[in-house]
């Protein structure tokens, strides 16, 4: 059920929404102007603001007034003629104290959440639309809007994104003789395990664990096998846990999955002894100083190309205020925070891919490593999407525990996928 399009919508709270943490930082910059759109300059200048001050709420608590993302906070507030009053959260308590601010009629102006979450407070009628507040997300790439979208409604604009490939040691692959060009599909990925192996090194690791981390990670295979989350035990769901089984089975992966984050999972590759890795762009940093010489590829679709995996990262949304005047002001500091010299300096310092293709572009110019993650996220898709909204977790706690009942050999992938489906079912309905 879509929120009413007034602005006493009314504050339904729900359950929290699952979040994959990736902190925000380094920023540069300022525009300045309302018809400017997300992701485009601006020249310098102030806007005629009313004055007083606005409240913005990020999930980086981490960050105090000396940090470049707090600095950039302040210029914007310059630029628009207010003060700004910025309260940093913990991820995990941002998406509660968001709905109670709403319910008691005291939300900030500006709120910085993680994409799944976006769903969730729309659905209660916190964020403000695109349309009522003016925001231009023209630019912005449309698989990244997906998860700050209900129905034909947007609440926010991404400020970047980041999402998961195969990061692969190159030592252990030339040892095994395995051309890193020959991984085009699930066969040839499988193939190159088995000679990894053979040679006496280790597979590929990821994170199966039982949290939204082991769905985050099952998804590239899931999506790459042509599965929807709206039918789990399809047999292309099946292929898919049937895939990380096999791996399992025949020793090309470790036990260790099974309780593995993803950064437990990276520890791992980061010994040197693993051919692959699933991981994402915040890797990076790590993958730089691991002392081998790696590569990344995007994780292959069950017979070829890129398979869809999941985008993570923030949106900058508006909420519902009763003062309607406040909604020009906030308009022009989500411009202003994720203009494209914004937008660039905050995706290259923390290793995101910006959300438009201007920016993707001088990215790629910049820094070529960054090219197969681009490549990655404009095969993305949000774990959302699809409308499927505040369902997904839903349907996620069913996805991961078939995970984990078929690798530890509970049940069957068939099995597993169709009891999953069954929980989903009734959990949807």
């Amino acid at each position: 059920m879509k929120a009413a399009r007034s602005t006493r919508r009314s504050r339904r709270a729900l359950g929290g929404g699952l979040t994959v943490l990736v902190t925000a930082g380094l920023l540069a910059g300022c525009s300045n102007t309302t018809t400017t759109t997300a992701g485009d300059g601006a020249e310098a200048g102030t806007e005629p603001g009313g004055g007083g001050t606005y409240t913005v709420w990020d999930p980086y608590p981490q960050y105090d007034r000396s940090s470049p993302w707090v600095k950039l906070l302040d210029a914007c507030g310059t630029r628009a003629g207010v003060t700004i009053e910025r309260t940093g959260h913990d991820t995990t308590d941002l998406t509660g104290k968001a709905l109670l601010a709403a319910q008691q009629g005291n939300a900030p102006d500006v709120l910085v959440v993680d994409n799944p979450v976006v769903s969730t407070l729309a659905e209660a009628g916190v964020l403000t639309t695109t349309g009522e507040n003016r925001l231009d997300v023209s630019a912005v790439s449309p698989n990244l809007l997906g998860a700050g979208q209900r129905g034909q409604d947007t609440y926010g604009v991404p400020i970047g994104a980041n999402t998961l490939a195969l990061y692969y040691n190159r030592a252990v692959l030339d040892e095994a003789k395995v051309d890193v060009a020959s991984v085009k599909d699930w066969a040839s990925l499988t193939a190159a395990l088995e000679k990894v192996t053979a040679a006496g090194k280790k597979g590929i690791t990821f994170s199966a664990i039982g949290t939204e981390e082991g769905s985050f990670q099952f998804l590239p295979w899931f999506w790459g096998a042509g599965a929807r989350l709206t039918e789990l035990d399809s047999p292309q769901g099946v292929s898919a846990l049937t895939l990380w089984t096999d791996w399992l089975k025949k020793k090309y992966a470790p036990n260790s999955v099974i309780t593995n984050t993803q950064t437990t999972s990276w520890q791992e590759f980061a010994t040197g002894e693993y051919a692959f890795a699933e991981n994402g762009t915040w890797q990076l940093a790590g993958a730089r100083e691991a002392g081998f010489e790696y590569g990344v590829i995007p994780i292959p679709g069950e017979r070829g190309g890129t398979a869809a995996a999941p985008t993570g990262g923030e949106f900058v949304s508006i909420p519902v205020q009763e003062d309607t005047a406040r909604y020009t002001t906030s308009q022009r500091l989500v411009t202003c925070l994720t203009s494209t010299e914004n937008s660039f300096a905050t995706t290259t310092a923390l290793s995101y891919v910006a959300p438009t293709e201007r920016v993707q572009a001088r990215q790629v110019e910049e820094n070529p490593e960054l090219e197969v993650w681009v490549a990655a996220v404009r095969a993305a898709k949000g774990r959302t999407g699809d409308d499927l909204g505040t369902k997904y977790p839903k349907i996620s706690e069913p996805m991961w525990g078939a995970v984990q009942a078929a690798l530890s050999g509970a049940k069957s992938p068939q099995r597993a996928m169709a009891d999953a489906q069954s929980a989903a079912a009734s959990a949807t309905r």
